[in-house]
């Protein structure tokens, strides 16, 4: 198994950009980490085989390069362990916790394991646990807040290992191996600078540079700032450098003196783009983000972000796309910056340009996919040319690398509270946006979380049609999961929901979202009584297409409790539904299994009659399964009614259409509904479709 990684905020912080790969120093740390994976545990002393996988804790200060440790411990003993590396950020970059559930479904993930859209966090954990069983796999656990995220997270294999990054101790977790980081070795700590500045000036000058070491503490990310300013000033002296920091009455860590020594020395602009960027979601920006939030050009702010790579401020992220990464240990203090530099409502209206840019990349990467429509090209034209995407791929690979930021970003608009009309038109687009590129089935477990997120804006604002449409969506996919209990109830509060709204499609639609889960519980007496109040709401409206697929699954229903009577009637009104309508195909379809029925029935004769009457409408359709489908019915009536010649004829007609393949047909059913899940196949939006 290839190593496996789950995309993490992380930053390595103990190298600069150029000499990613080269670790420096730590020897002692990396010696008594490795020899903790061989030690015998408490278990393996008592006698006893140890129940899960062992835990190594690298604790550290952020900025520390406790991070970079870990994963070069990970590099070292990867080939230990052939199941392959699994990595996770347990933190956000503003110290919030990830959710368990959140961790574990990326992992399983990662292992390339379906997951249940909306499962619980300790069946997540649990299918996590079983998934790493009789695997030696590594899991590389960064940023780790509490006791509790790791051990949640924990493998029952003692195969296993666990390597976790946190500021202090995992009390409550056995038999933990902690090694604490500080900071680096002198001759490290001048290495780190010389791939900086070159190693003329470290050297014409060594206590000048020992005195730097000194003022930033050896940490690693202080290191990385002051060598980055060395950088960009060619002819400043490492001494310049020193006699400048201690004149400084800043307190705290050498990592907060060093930058906000390099902050104050950015012109003003530039300050501004990188204080504000402790708003990007996910602690991710790329230059679209950061033209939005300090209101500048896109080619503006992709060259300040470059410039802030150069200095150690900001990392690019492993992407195919521009992308930029917050360091973690910088985002406090640049979130403490623009709280105290700039107004709420001008950070406000920070956060509203960024998610109307987010809105209107959305549109355009959802809309990318349509530009067969007149209508659409027309939009995308007007768009600004920065907004517009050059190919359905280029949207997709756009959406991909930044999905990680745009969930975050509804998230944190939803937490916000104070922009929900950005939010909910976000969010709108996202799920828009997703199911174009991605796929309903593929995007389940995202789409599920979007939906949550609806329904919680629209429980704040008091929002009964957004209620409706999310508890409509939400009980879609707990439908499609096997969740049919949990659906049953998110439909019936979308009822109350819609008829609260006073909104008739959402009604209807709830209503006969009751009916199909009650079919799929097997009470078929209520599905035909929840399919017949949702038939009389559309006859009422004068809406005959829906009507007459109604009509279908009430005879349906009818069908499964063996009443074929009421079956057939009601088969029969669908058909001439159809017939009104002027839906050929629909039509072809319902014939068919009005067919079905009057075989059942025991009506041979008739099913005959009506089965010929499918194969012309469906060949006038031109929907060669469906006919194929149905010769294959007429030769088996035919079969029963004892015309052996004849069946045969009908046979190979239907081997013909077929490319004389055994044809696999789960035909699309008149009544519309999914034939795996019979689930009602429409669809409902939260908001409008216009931006």
């Amino acid at each position: 198994m290839t190593d496996q990684a789950v995309e993490t905020d992380g930053v390595q912080v103990s190298g600069p950009p150029a000499a990613e790969g080269q670790f420096l120093g730590r020897a002692r740390e990396l010696k008594e980490l490795r020899a903790d994976i061989e030690r015998a545990g408490l278990d393996t002393i008592a006698g006893r085989k140890a129940p899960r996988a062992r835990v190594l804790l690298v604790a550290g200060r952020p900025g520390s390069g406790r991070s970079e440790l870990a994963a070069e411990l990970v590099r070292q003993v990867a080939d230990r362990y052939p199941d392959g590396v699994l990595r996770a950020r347990l933190g956000e970059p503003d110290g919030t916790p990830v959710p368990v559930e959140r961790t574990a479904r990326e992992l399983l993930a990662a292992l390339g394991l379906p997951t249940v859209p909306g499962a619980a966090e300790d069946d997540l954990t649990a299918d996590l646990r079983d998934a790493l069983a009789g695997r030696r796999t590594l899991l590389l656990l960064d940023d780790a807040g509490s006791a509790e995220q790791v051990d949640a997270l924990l493998p029952d294999s003692p195969d296993c290992l666990v390597v976790a990054v946190s500021q202090g101790p995992l009390t409550g977790i056995a038999d933990v191996r902690p090694c604490t980081v500080g900071g680096l070795d002198t001759k490290s700590a001048l290495e780190l600078l010389t791939r900086y500045t070159g190693s003329v000036r470290i050297t014409v000058d060594p206590r000048a540079a020992e005195d730097l070491v000194e003022a930033c503490r050896a940490q690693p990310a202080a290191l990385i700032l002051a060598g980055g300013w060395l950088a960009a000033r060619p002819k400043a002296a490492v001494a310049d450098l020193v006699k400048r920091l201690n004149a400084r009455d800043d307190e705290g860590t050498g990592l907060g003196r060093v930058f906000r020594f390099v902050y104050d020395t950015l012109p003003g602009p530039a300050a501004r783009i990188l204080r504000l960027l402790s708003l990007a979601p996910a602690g991710l920006a790329d230059p679209h983000t950061a033209s939005a939030l300090a209101g500048c050009s896109v080619g503006a702010a992709h060259t300040t972000l470059d410039d802030f790579v150069a200095l150690g401020l900001l990392r690019r992220a492993a992407a195919p796309l521009p992308q930029y990464e917050v360091p973690g240990c910088l985002h406090p203090m640049l979130k403490a910056l623009a709280e105290s530099q700039d107004r709420p409502g001008e950070l406000q209206l920070a956060r509203a340009r960024m998610l109307e840019r987010t809105v209107r990349l959305l549109h355009s990467c959802r809309a990318i996919t349509e530009t067969d429509q007149p209508e659409v090209r027309a939009k995308l034209q007007g768009l600004p040319r920065t907004l517009r995407f050059p190919t359905p791929r280029a949207a997709a690979d756009w959406l991909g690398v930044r999905k990680p930021a745009l969930l975050a970003s509804a998230r944190l608009a939803v937490a916000d509270g104070e922009l929900d009309t950005l939010a909910r038109r976000l969010m709108s687009q996202l799920v828009r946006a997703m199911v174009a590129h991605v796929g309903t089935q593929e995007a389940a477990d995202d789409l599920y979380g979007i939906h949550g997120l609806v329904l919680d804006v629209a429980e704040r604002r008091n929002l009964p049609r957004e209620r409706a449409a999310a508890l409509l969506n939400l009980g879609d996919l707990d439908a499609r999961t096997g969740r049919t209990d949990e659906a049953l109830v998110r439909y019936r509060a979308a009822l109350d929901a819609g008829r609260e709204a006073h909104d008739p499609y959402a009604t209807g639609r709830a209503m006969e979202s009751v009916g199909g889960t009650h079919q799929e519980l097997g009470d078929h007496d209520r599905a035909a009584d929840w399919f017949g109040r949702a038939l009389a709401q559309r006859l009422a409206r004068d809406e005959r297409t829906d009507a007459a697929r109604l009509y279908g699954r009430i005879a349906t229903s009818h069908t499964y409790a063996g009443r074929y009577g009421e079956a057939l009637r009601n088969w029969r009104a669908a058909v001439a539904g159809y017939r009104k309508a002027g839906d050929v195909a629909a039509r072809a379809r319902a014939l068919s299994e009005l067919a079905r029925v009057q075989e059942y029935a025991g009506r041979p004769e008739e099913s005959l009659r009506t089965c010929q009457e499918a194969v012309e409408w469906a060949r006038r359709a031109e929907d060669v399964r469906l006919q194929a489908a149905l010769q294959m019915r007429l030769a088996d009536t035919l079969d029963r009614l004892g015309d052996c010649a004849a069946a045969r004829l009908h046979r190979s007609a239907a081997e013909r259409m077929l490319g004389e393949e055994e044809p696999d047909l789960p035909e699309s059913r008149a009544d519309g509904t999914d034939p795996e899940h019979g689930a009602n196949a429409c669809e409902i939006r939260s908001t409008s479709g216009e931006d």
